[in-house]
Protein backbone atom coordinates (compact mmCIF):
# COMPACT_ATOMS: atom_id res chain seq x y z
CA UNK A 1 0.00 0.00 0.00
CA UNK A 2 1.09 3.06 -0.76
CA UNK A 3 -0.46 6.24 1.15
CA UNK A 4 -2.63 3.92 2.52
CA UNK A 5 -4.14 3.28 -1.62
CA UNK A 6 -4.28 -0.41 -2.69
CA UNK A 7 -3.71 -1.38 -6.43
CA UNK A 8 -7.05 -0.44 -7.54
CA UNK A 9 -7.10 3.22 -6.25
CA UNK A 10 -3.34 4.18 -7.82
CA UNK A 11 -5.03 2.14 -11.41
CA UNK A 12 -7.85 4.87 -11.38
CA UNK A 13 -5.98 8.08 -10.32
CA UNK A 14 -3.75 6.41 -13.16
CA UNK A 15 -6.95 6.06 -15.64
CA UNK A 16 -8.20 9.42 -14.96
CA UNK A 17 -4.31 11.18 -15.58
CA UNK A 18 -4.14 9.76 -18.81
CA UNK A 19 -7.49 10.63 -19.63
CA UNK A 20 -7.21 14.03 -18.71
CA UNK A 21 -3.48 14.79 -20.07
CA UNK A 22 -3.19 12.62 -23.08
CA UNK A 23 -0.93 9.81 -23.91
CA UNK A 24 1.15 12.53 -25.47
CA UNK A 25 1.74 14.69 -22.80
CA UNK A 26 2.56 12.69 -20.17
CA UNK A 27 6.16 12.07 -21.10
CA UNK A 28 6.12 16.48 -20.51
CA UNK A 29 4.17 15.50 -17.20
CA UNK A 30 6.27 13.27 -15.62
CA UNK A 31 9.63 15.27 -16.54
CA UNK A 32 8.19 18.18 -14.93
CA UNK A 33 7.09 16.52 -11.84
CA UNK A 34 10.79 15.19 -11.81
CA UNK A 35 12.41 18.60 -11.79
CA UNK A 36 10.03 19.85 -8.76
CA UNK A 37 10.80 16.95 -6.70
CA UNK A 38 14.66 17.04 -7.71
CA UNK A 39 14.52 21.61 -6.88
CA UNK A 40 12.77 20.65 -3.62
CA UNK A 41 15.35 18.15 -2.37
CA UNK A 42 18.05 20.58 -3.12
CA UNK A 43 16.26 23.12 -1.71
CA UNK A 44 15.91 21.54 1.75
CA UNK A 45 19.43 20.59 1.58
CA UNK A 46 20.16 24.07 1.09
CA UNK A 47 18.05 24.51 4.34
CA UNK A 48 21.02 23.35 5.97
CA UNK A 49 23.59 25.66 4.19
CA UNK A 50 21.39 28.93 5.40
CA UNK A 51 21.16 27.90 8.90
CA UNK A 52 24.97 28.02 9.39
CA UNK A 53 25.62 30.81 7.57
CA UNK A 54 26.65 34.16 10.01
CA UNK A 55 23.81 36.21 11.25
CA UNK A 56 25.50 39.56 10.06
CA UNK A 57 22.68 40.33 7.15
CA UNK A 58 22.14 43.91 6.00
CA UNK A 59 18.78 45.37 7.02
CA UNK A 60 17.70 47.80 4.67
CA UNK A 61 16.20 51.35 6.51
CA UNK A 62 12.96 52.17 6.50
CA UNK A 63 11.94 55.13 3.73
CA UNK A 64 10.36 58.18 4.90
CA UNK A 65 8.06 59.60 2.49
CA UNK A 66 5.98 62.92 2.99
CA UNK A 67 2.62 62.98 4.50
CA UNK A 68 -0.26 64.07 1.94
CA UNK A 69 -2.76 66.23 3.12
CA UNK A 70 -6.15 66.33 2.70
CA UNK A 71 -6.41 69.42 0.27
CA UNK A 72 -3.66 67.09 -1.67
CA UNK A 73 -0.39 69.50 -0.78
CA UNK A 74 2.55 67.98 0.64
CA UNK A 75 3.12 68.65 4.28
CA UNK A 76 6.57 69.17 5.07
CA UNK A 77 8.00 66.61 7.82
CA UNK A 78 10.86 68.40 10.26
CA UNK A 79 11.74 66.04 13.23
Amino acid sequence: MIFGMGPLEIGVILLVVLVIFGPKNLPKLGSAIGKTVKNVREGMEGDDELDAAPDEVPVAEPQVSRAVSESGEKDDETA
